[in-house]
C-alpha cells in the first residue's frame, strides 16, 4: 500500500479513522454526466479514453450541425432568389415539404388557371398544383376524366382537397430556364439532409457513451476491480509540543 499525504513530515497516530469510501452511486452518476469520470474516480485509466471519445463525438456533431445549416440555408436561398423571383415572393421560409416538392417539380403551376372571377385549378399535371387537382379528382370524381357538375358534392369535395393542399399565390416557383439551378438546390437539399442525419448519428453514439461508460463504473464498483481511492483525515502530534496537526491522507492501495 502507498501512502500520499499531504504534510508527509507529520507523524500519523496509530489509530486512524475509518476509511471514508465513495458511496457506490457516486461514481455512475459521474459517468453518466461526464463519461470516464467515473473510472477516473475508481483510479482507471481507461476513464480517459471515453472522455477523449466524448469529445470526439461532440466536435462531429458540431461539424455535421453546421453542415446541415449552411446548406439548408443555400437551398433556401436559391428558391427565394432564383425559381421564386419573379412572382414577387414576401416570404422566405416554410415547411421543409414546400421546398422538397420544389426540388421534384420543375413549376408550381398558378393557384387559379381561370383569369376571370371564377375559380379553376390548373390541368397540367407536370407542374405541382396541376398534379394536385388530378389527385383530387382520382379521389372524389367517379370518373377523374369526366367534370361533374361544379356545384355537385363531388366537385366541392375535390376543390377543397385542391385548395388545403395546393401551392397559393404567395409561394409560387418556377425554375424554367435555370435548370442548373435547381441541379444544384436538389444537391443542396441533399446535402443538408445528410448533414443533419450524421448529426443525429452522433447524438446515438454520445448517448451511448455516457451509458455505457456509468454502466462500467457501476459494475467495476460492484466488483471491486480497479485501484480504490479513498479520503480520511489523520491526527499528527508535532514534535516539542507542537500541537495537533490534520493532514488530508489519500490512500491508493494496489
Amino acid at each position: 500500500m502507498v501512502w500520499y499525504g499531504v504534510d508527509a513530515s507529520a507523524p500519523v497516530a496509530d489509530s486512524m479513522p475509518p476509511l471514508r469510501r465513495l458511496p457506490g452511486w457516486v461514481t455512475p452518476i459521474a459517468s453518466a454526466i461526464l463519461p470516464g469520470s467515473g473510472q477516473l474516480l475508481q483510479g482507471q485509466s481507461r476513464g480517459a479514453i471515453y472522455i477523449a471519445l466524448e469529445g470526439l463525438l461532440l466536435a462531429r456533431f458540431f461539424s455535421f450541425q453546421a453542415d446541415g445549416r449552411r446548406e439548408s440555408d443555400r437551398y433556401r436561398n436559391l428558391a427565394f432568389d432564383v425559381a421564386r423571383a419573379p412572382f414577387g415572393p414576401v416570404a422566405r421560409d416554410t415547411v421543409f415539404e414546400y421546398f422538397e416538392q420544389m426540388g421534384r417539380y420543375v413549376e408550381s403551376g398558378p393557384f387559379d388557371a381561370d383569369p376571370g372571377p371564377g375559380f379553376e385549378p390548373p390541368i397540367d399535371e407536370r407542374t405541382y398544383n396541376g398534379n394536385i387537382w388530378a389527385l383530387a379528382r382520382q379521389t372524389f370524381f367517379p370518373d377523374p376524366d369526366s367534370v361533374p357538375d361544379v356545384e355537385s358534392e363531388e366537385y366541392q369535395r375535390a376543390l377543397e382537397f385542391y385548395r388545403s393542399r395546393a401551392i397559393g399565390e404567395g409561394f409560387l416557383w418556377s425554375w424554367r430556364n435555370a435548370g442548373l439551378e435547381q441541379d444544384l438546390y436538389r444537391q443542396s437539399i441533399a446535402g443538408s439532409d445528410e448533414g443533419y442525419r450524421r448529426a443525429t448519428q452522433q447524438l446515438g453514439l454520445l448517448l451511448a457513451n455516457h451509458l455505457i461508460s456509468a454502466v462500467d463504473a457501476f459494475v467495476t464498483g460492484r466488483l471491486g476491480g480497479g485501484d480504490r481511492v479513498e479520503l480520511h483525515s489523520a491526527v499528527g502530534a508535532g514534535a516539542e509540543g507542537e500541537g495537533i496537526r490534520w493532514a488530508a491522507v489519500v490512500a491508493v492501495a494496489f
